[in-house]
């Protein structure tokens, strides 16, 4: 089964993406991603 999760900018802490992943992974998914608040590819955590 697959959950839906927020991607949250490391820098300006926008929330720019959702996406899914699946529940049994416990650790967190931390994808380098585009900004369009920065203007440049920043690390993007899953929010909680």
């Amino acid at each position: 089964m697959r959950e839906k999760i927020i991607l949250i900018c490391e820098v300006c802490l926008s929330r720019n993406y959702t996406t899914y992943k699946n529940k049994d992974k416990k650790e967190r998914l931390q994808i380098k991603k585009y900004c369009k608040r920065c203007g440049e590819h920043t690390l993007h955590k899953e929010s909680k």
